[in-house]
């Protein structure tokens, strides 16, 4: 990698502040509609409970493999075999993911409920899983902007810290 000159223009991407505040927003109105359909679950008190843990098991395994995925990616990108996660740790991410959305949609599914109320739940659901995605990804792009900016940022301070040294060196010199 060629030092930055004076003269370099590096571009770091950032999404914009409306997409921030639309993934936020959808994430907000994912849980709020998850937790609106939950409270209101009829039946059992276990059936809830167990929905309840579901769709929390779901939202947690989703960061967890939006993370896991954008890790490999990056190790794979850096050719670093030594970044990159045991074969274990992708079974266990994978798996939990899939045993969450699994037995939460098993639990829906089976549970003795008006369809209307199941569709909405399932919805509801789906929605929270994709706005979780989608809010992890805004997160690390916003992290990865931040560290960017701050490397160029330190490299600037870098090269004006050697330039008054040479400047001071060069007129001690004199």
């Amino acid at each position: 990698m060629q030092p930055l000159s004076s003269t370099t223009t590096v571009f770091i991407q950032r999404d914009t502040r409306a997409w921030q505040f639309q993934a936020w927003a959808s994430f907000a109105i994912s849980v709020f509609l998850c937790a609106t359909g939950l409270s209101w679950l009829p039946g059992e008190a276990l059936d809830r409970a167990f929905m309840v843990m579901g769709y929390v098991f779901c939202l947690s395994t989703a960061f967890m493999l939006s993370k896991f995925v954008r890790d490999s990616q990056q190790a794979a990108e850096r050719g670093s075999e030594s970044a990159r996660d045991v074969p274990m740790w992708k079974l266990v991410v994978w798996g939990s993911f899939f045993t969450a959305m699994g037995l939460t949609g098993w639990g829906l599914v089976r549970m003795e409920i008006n369809e209307a109320y199941k569709a909405f739940l399932g919805v509801s659901w789906l929605f929270l899983i994709s706005s979780a995605f989608t809010l992890a990804k805004t997160l690390r792009d916003r992290h990865e902007a931040d560290l960017a900016e701050a490397r160029i940022q330190g490299r600037r301070m870098a090269r004006a810290e050697a330039a008054a040294a040479a400047a001071t060196a060069a007129a001690a010199a004199e």
